[in-house]
């Protein structure tokens, strides 16, 4: 399993017991630092030296991000799954158990995720959507349209199999925050997505979150929404018209409305039309459409 740190000491000890305490034990916990000023590194050689084990270090020269860390995770693991955990989640006892079991029992299953919910900094539950949306969930089965809506996958709940990365290659490291949703995407493209549905991973919501940083996000989103639209055209034979259609017109919906949130309205309006030519029935992508004749702050009010 992949660990990553990054200055998030206070949250450390009790994400490393969460996985300490999993039901399941064959696994190695690759610890991954990028950067730490704050304590991190010394805290983990401490902690290595005084519970020598199936604990290993790995501390990045510089800065390189989410995704450019979790590709030297992925040249430094070698096992059959990869397990991903950010150092300020935790797990449930029994999650990677759940996990393992399901895609044992299921080859075609590329990727298995669970359910969970949100807490807080002292790791007390928060109900409802304190980021703005609600925990990710999905089905077994066929994703991809799923994930052509939203990102339905938290890092931290992902279990891979090795041979995906194998297959695929490793993160988009260009990426700011949705590198790992256009990793789930490639995946879900050649393999079906299992999915437990138990609360079994708790994803901390806090100031520093990569999700409150709206600009990049935004810029993220484009980079991937521009993406996914370029390869729609290769669906027809997988999915039934009206859903793919339903899909494809949301993607460009979506499009539309980062390319105006990045300061691109001339863009925006293209990509609002071209998803009421896919399906003229989305009044929002024809309300959305005309706001982008509005001032930009207040078309971000809109929304």
């Amino acid at each position: 399993m992949l660990l990553t740190c990054y200055n998030h000491l206070c949250f450390l000890p009790a994400c490393l017991e969460s996985v300490r305490a999993q039901t399941f034990t064959d696994y190695e916990v690759i610890v991954l630092d990028d950067g730490s000023t704050d304590g991190s590194r010394d805290w983990l050689k401490d902690i290595q030296a005084e519970q020598p084990g199936n604990v290993r270090l790995v501390f990045n020269e510089k800065n390189l991000g989410t995704y450019g860390t979790l590709n030297v995770g992925l040249e430094e693991a070698s096992g059959e799954f990869i397990a991903i955990l950010n150092d300020d989640d935790l797990w449930a006892p029994e999650k990677l158990e759940k996990q393992v079991a399901l895609m044992d029992g299921n080859p075609k299953v590329g990727l298995c995720h669970t359910d969970g919910w949100f807490i807080d900094g002292a790791g007390k539950r928060m109900e409802g959507s304190p980021l703005g949306f609600e925990f990710p969930r999905t089905e077994t089965g066929d994703v991809l349209l799923a994930l052509m809506y939203a990102n339905k996958i938290i890092a931290s709940a992902a279990l891979v199999r090795a041979s995906c990365f194998k297959e695929l290659g490793g993160f988009n490291d260009v990426y700011f925050g949705s590198g790992d949703w256009e990793m789930w995407y490639r995946i879900a493209e050649k393999y079906e997505v299992g999915y437990v549905p138990e609360p079994l991973t708790f994803y901390r919501v806090h100031g520093e979150n990569a999700s409150h940083k709206l600009d990049r996000i935004w810029k993220d989103d484009q980079m991937l929404r521009e993406w996914i639209a370029e390869r729609t055209p290769k669906y027809q034979s997988r999915f039934l018209d009206a859903e793919l259609q339903r899909a494809v017109a949301h993607n460009w919906a979506c499009l539309g409305t980062v390319r105006t949130l990045n300061g691109d309205a001339n863009g925006g309006r293209k990509a609002f039309r071209r998803s009421l030519e896919i399906d003229p029935s989305r009044w929002k992508s024809r309300a959305r459409l005309l706001a982008t004749f509005l001032p930009r702050s207040l078309f971000r009010r809109l929304l």
